[in-house]
């Protein structure tokens, strides 16, 4: 009696093939939520599930593991990928003998990177949250099932990429997020998407916590103050003809401040005292009047100095170095004129912003303007590490004390020294060297 051979087309055939493209469709499901879990923004998650989405509160959930997440995925990837190319090349050995073997290496090739990879991965791309909410779900049992393994793995990679010198930081995701939004304002600034004013406001806001108030104070050599022991009427015309609100009232030495005089509570004492008969305020004591000064270290961040300003009610400081030296006062205008650059009125009396000339492409300048305020003015990139005004950075850069006339060349710019009071630069010419 003679052996039949088996039928090709048998239900084995059928039902290895239906197999492999189940195994298929499930690559191209975990290659979709990946993409789609981590290209989805947990800002906009955030927005959705406040809104009662349910999916996107998952979703949320799921990704504040990263790690957990991807290894789950990965691995239930590569489960399905593996086995389906092992089904497919004993079903085509089975049908086309040795030459089956690669021939189902081309073929799985082919579907698993048009079905399983680039076509969930675009669609995930393009619709990143619509598609983590709905995967959300299924992927958070399928990280349940495979959290032992994933544990495994994960603590096999750390002891890997520690014998290399890698470590791991668990806050890096959190300590990243103020740069990746930082970058994507920046980005967005460079398409056209935020306009250059919006840009450096929300940098700004962004800048506070990593920014000093020494970095922007007024420096004390240029802070309007007044004896204490000023006779009443000198000391009136004195504040009636300040641009200042504010000012500091002195006693002996100019950095025994012993007060802080507010034009309008002066202007009402004053007032009160000439209605009761006193005409020539002989017998006025301007500390009666006077607030007690508030002092600040000038190592406090510009956001910690905010918060304190609005919780204490005023926004005048006194900022003291690490000897109790004065060394310069901070307004909350200050603090404002960060985020939103710069605040003027009738009576502001501080440097103008950089003018341009048209003829030989110069900025001229303040020497006291500020390196970030110069940077915002004329949309160039000079560092303000070393030096908070750009008569500062010159001197860095020189290492010497220039006099008018003085030419020096860094950063891609040329600086001339166009005027000088004693040791301080109070003008600059700079142009690009490419103007030269």
């Amino acid at each position: 009696m003679e052996n039949v051979a088996p039928p090709l087309l048998d239900a084995a055939f059928w039902i290895t093939s239906g197999a492999i493209f189940c195994l298929l469709v499930m690559s191209a499901f975990f290659s979709g939520s990946e993409t789609a879990l981590t290209a989805a923004s947990r800002s906009k998650l955030h927005g959705r599930a406040d809104r009662g989405d349910k999916g996107s509160a998952r979703a949320l959930k799921i990704t504040e593991d990263n790690e957990r997440l991807i290894g789950s995925v990965l691995l239930g990837n590569n489960l399905v990928n593996i086995l389906a190319t092992s089904l497919a090349t004993a079903l085509f050995t089975r049908v086309f003998g040795e030459s089956g073997v690669a021939l189902a290496t081309l073929i799985m090739t082919m579907l698993v990177l048009i079905f399983a990879e680039v076509l969930p991965k675009t669609y995930a791309i393009t619709n990143a949250e619509t598609a983590a909410s709905r995967v959300a779900s299924p992927i958070s049992i399928i990280v349940l099932v495979f959290s032992p393994i994933v544990s495994a793995v994960r603590a096999i990679v750390r002891l890997m990429l520690r014998a290399f010198g890698v470590k791991i930081d668990p806050d890096t995701g959190v300590l990243a997020m103020r740069d990746e939004i930082a970058g994507a304002i920046s980005l967005g600034h460079v398409e056209g998407a935020v306009q250059k004013e919006d840009r450096d406001r929300l940098l700004g806001a962004l800048d506070l916590g990593d920014r000093t108030v020494e970095e922007i104070m007024l420096h004390r050599s240029q802070i309007e103050m007044i004896d204490v022991a000023t006779p009443p009427r000198v000391l009136l015309e004195h504040c009636l003809r300040s641009p200042y609100t504010r000012l500091p009232l002195y006693q002996g030495d100019q950095d025994n401040i012993v007060g802080v005089i507010h034009a309008k509570d002066l202007l009402r004492a004053m007032y009160a005292e000439r209605a009761e008969g006193e005409a020539e305020f002989d017998d006025f004591d301007v500390m009666k009047v006077a607030m007690k000064p508030y002092f600040v270290p000038e190592t406090t961040t510009l956001d910690d100095q905010m918060r304190q300003f609005l919780r204490r009610h005023t926004h005048f400081a006194l900022v003291v170095d690490e000897y109790g030296s004065l060394q310069g006062l901070i307004t909350l205008e200050d603090i404002l004129e960060e985020i939103v650059g710069e605040i003027t009125d009738e009576f502001d009396t501080g440097e103008s912003a950089p003018v341009r000339s048209q003829e030989t492409g110069e900025w001229v300048i303040d020497g006291g303007m500020t390196i970030r305020d110069f940077n915002r003015s004329t949309e160039c990139n000079l560092p303000d590490v070393e030096a908070n005004t750009m008569a500062g950075l010159v001197i860095h850069e020189a290492q010497m004390i220039p006099s008018a006339g003085q030419v020096f060349s860094f950063h891609g710019y040329r600086f001339e020294v166009a005027a000088c009071e004693g040791n301080r630069i109070t003008r600059l010419n700079i142009r690009p060297l490419g103007d030269d």
